[in-house]
């Protein structure tokens, strides 16, 4: 659509003496439509003087008065319940002037073009000085990054200058901002510092923008699907946000986060530069506050402020946050399920149904859970031991074979193999058994002992087990291996030999001549 001729700005710079030809260079206009307006005028007599109180359509109506009734001949729209209807979430202008459309065909009036109406709307933004939400929509994407510029505590003990990271996110509708201290930047911090992010907000957006960080993305190829890490991944269904890696060294796909990155190191960083922290508690207690300020400071080139603007708008467009939060977890690969069906997860084991015996099986595990999957099939989830519980067994006595189930290995058959060996090792055996609440939780350990023999003589292991017998109440393959491997059962093999020499020369008698030797009698 052609633009209106500026008529009043070009008879103001005709009062000015300005030419023609000045007027259409130093303004981009025609020079067609610039002589048009002089002719015009000197027609009607008018100079800019008897116009400068009237506004730019008035004055562009008394010139061109056929070309303006022709440009307002359409239905105009209701740009304010437009500019209401642009915050709903996948509300676009697009269809809102298809609405527009079908109600004009609907009342017989004549509808503008999809130039005219945009512009339309863009004209009531500027003249009623409001946000415009073509860009950004309340409630739809979270902007999130790591500071460049970091902070630092001091260690009371040693006094090491320790580093400490900022983690960023920003609504950019709102510009409301959420700010964490963190010790590193490893993948699980920066997934707790998306689940506190979400709990600050109070509720989830649609999409979450990121970095290429290796902590949550996996590949970004330039065609193809991104491809997250399992945990970033997990995150972003739980919360059903879309992550939306940028570009590849495209810092301006996110340019909110970005911004406030700059903003705090002036609102937070450098008003506590001369401030000496001795824990990242204390740190964060002090960054919050600041937080608190810089939310709450007025805008600059726009009405109220990020937290006022958040709360009366943006907030209730996030999606409510699911009743258990995300929590963290780690992927362990590739673990066998063993003849006791439990599988190993750091010193303690986990039980899994019988008939998954041999297979391999995945780990989902979190701070409160052990989730056991094959493929993408959840087998069983337990209750985690917790860090400092070491050679625990958590065992569903459902998971163990019944009598018509029995795994290849029993407990009758160890024993056996343990009578064979001797009666040392016959007794570790028992006192595995004996240790544990369900025999099968002692298959993998009886076995480990006995499979020793296959590596060392028969003879060692049932010294070794002896002397292990002497020192541990409830010995085990680690146990017997260490004495083993430190010759200690050779040891005392060797100081058995010389004592049975040293008793055997003790006993020695000797030949005892009789008197017939020496010329004497019968002996």
């Amino acid at each position: 659509m052609a633009k209106k001729i500026k008529v009043k700005l070009i008879l103001e710079l005709q009062a000015t003496q300005m030419s023609q030809r000045e007027i259409s260079r130093t303004r981009k206009m025609s020079q067609h439509s610039v002589s048009d307006v002089f002719k015009i005028a000197k027609e009607l007599g008018i100079t800019y003087y008897d116009v400068q109180e009237k506004t730019d359509e008035e004055v562009y109506q008394m010139f061109y008065p056929d070309k303006y009734s022709t440009e307002n001949i359409y239905m105009p729209p209701d740009y304010t319940f437009i500019h209401t209807e642009l915050k709903r979430t996948g509300v676009t202008l697009k269809l809102l002037w298809e609405e527009y459309k079908d109600s004009c065909k609907t009342s017989g009036n004549l509808s503008m073009g999809y130039t005219k109406f945009c512009e339309g709307y863009s004209d009531h933004v500027t003249k009623n000085s409001l946000a415009n939400h073509l860009v950004h929509k309340p409630g739809m994407v979270c902007e999130v990054d790591w500071s460049g510029s970091t902070m630092s505590i001091i260690d009371i003990e040693t006094g090491e200058i320790i580093k400490v990271y900022l983690f960023v996110a920003t609504l950019p509708y709102s510009q409301y901002s959420y700010i964490e201290p963190c010790l590193d930047m490893k993948q699980n911090t920066w997934l707790k510092c998306h689940v506190n992010m979400f709990e600050f907000f109070g509720g989830s957006t649609v999409r979450i923008t990121c970095d290429n960080l290796k902590t949550g993305i996996i590949s970004h190829p330039r065609d193809g699907d991104i491809i997250l890490n399992e945990s970033y991944e997990d995150l972003g269904n739980h919360y059903l946000s879309a992550i939306m890696p940028t570009g590849v060294r495209k810092p301006k796909h996110k340019p909110s986060v970005e911004g406030t990155v700059g903003k705090i190191a002036t609102a937070i960083i450098a008003k506590l530069r001369d401030r000496s922290f001795q824990s990242l508690q204390e740190l964060k207690i002090e960054v919050d506050q600041r937080l608190k300020d810089f939310n709450a400071a007025p805008f600059q080139k726009r009405e109220g402020s990020r937290v006022k603007i958040f709360n009366s708008v943006e907030k209730e467009h996030l999606r409510p946050l699911p009743v258990v939060p995300f929590e963290v977890s780690e992927w362990v690969h590739g673990h066998t399920v063993a003849l006791d069906c439990h599988v190993a997860y750091m010193t303690n084991r986990y039980s899994v149904p019988f008939k998954y015996v041999g297979k391999k099986v995945d780990l989902k595990v979190t701070d409160s859970l052990v989730e056991i999957y094959l493929g993408s099939e959840r087998i069983y989830t337990h209750l985690k031991f917790p860090k400092y519980s070491k050679y625990k067994w958590c065992t569903v006595r459902e998971h163990m074979p019944d009598q018509f189930n029995q795994t290849l290995w029993d407990d009758e058959r160890i024993r056996k193999w343990a009578s064979s060996i001797g009666p040392c090792t016959s007794e570790v055996i028992e006192r595995i058994f004996s240790s544990v609440s369900i025999k099968e939780q002692g298959y993998n350990s009886a076995l480990s002992v006995l499979r020793i023999s296959k590596k060392y003589p028969s003879e060692r292991l049932e010294v070794a087990c002896e002397i292990a017998l002497e020192r541990i109440r409830a010995p085990r393959y680690r146990n017997i291996m260490s004495i083993l491997s430190s010759n200690q059962d050779q040891i005392v093999l060797e100081k058995r030999v010389k004592s049975q020499l040293k008793d055997s020369n003790n006993n020695d008698q000797g030949y005892v001549r009789g008197s017939k030797f020496y010329g004497g009698g019968d002996c």
